[in-house]
């Protein structure tokens, strides 16, 4: 199985692409960030994110994509742009026909490290612990794509071991 993660942003948006093998590893087949320029209008920053999200899809052919929620903090600025980052990144999927899954931020700690506070280092070496990685994944965002792809996979491990019993 081929999982497309990604952590939404207007600015940044990163992503991870991890594949399940027959015998349970898993391997980072891909990962890294889309930038778009700062003082780009909107919505050819968003037209950017479309197509470069539309080429990913393209390239991997996931079989399913897993994709942050939005985390609603202090800035209502940042929040609604993000959002607006999101909701071409759901559209992009839909367009392709993969299948979504969405996670909070607390769902990832708790899927990767076990533990839903967990501090971001943490995450990210559990993540280069899980894909046998030589160096912590970096931009930060690119980790967060990896880390959503391997909650997909833990969940759906969990989801055929219990139809199992």
């Amino acid at each position: 199985m081929l999982v497309l993660g990604i952590d939404p942003g207007t600015a940044t948006t990163g992503y991870g692409v991890v594949r399940e093998h027959p015998d349970g590893a898993f391997e980072a087949v891909d990962y890294g960030v889309i930038t778009t320029p700062a003082h780009t209008p909107m919505a050819e920053r968003l037209l950017q994110l479309h197509t470069e999200v539309t080429a990913l899809i393209t390239r991997y052919q996931p079989d399913v994509a897993a994709i942050e929620t939005l985390f609603f903090g202090k800035n209502v600025t940042t929040a609604i742009t993000v959002a607006q980052g999101r909701g071409v990144i759901l559209l992009a999927l839909a367009e392709a026909g993969v299948t979504i899954r969405e996670y909070k931020p607390a769902e990832v700690k708790q899927s990767v490290v076990g533990y839903g506070n967990a501090e971001k280092s943490q995450m990210q070496e559990m993540i280069r612990q899980m894909l046998n990685l030589e160096k912590i994944p970096r931009p930060d965002d690119a980790a967060d794509g990896l880390g959503l792809a391997i909650t997909y996979l833990n969940a759906s491990r969990f989801e055929r071991l219990a139809s199992d019993e």
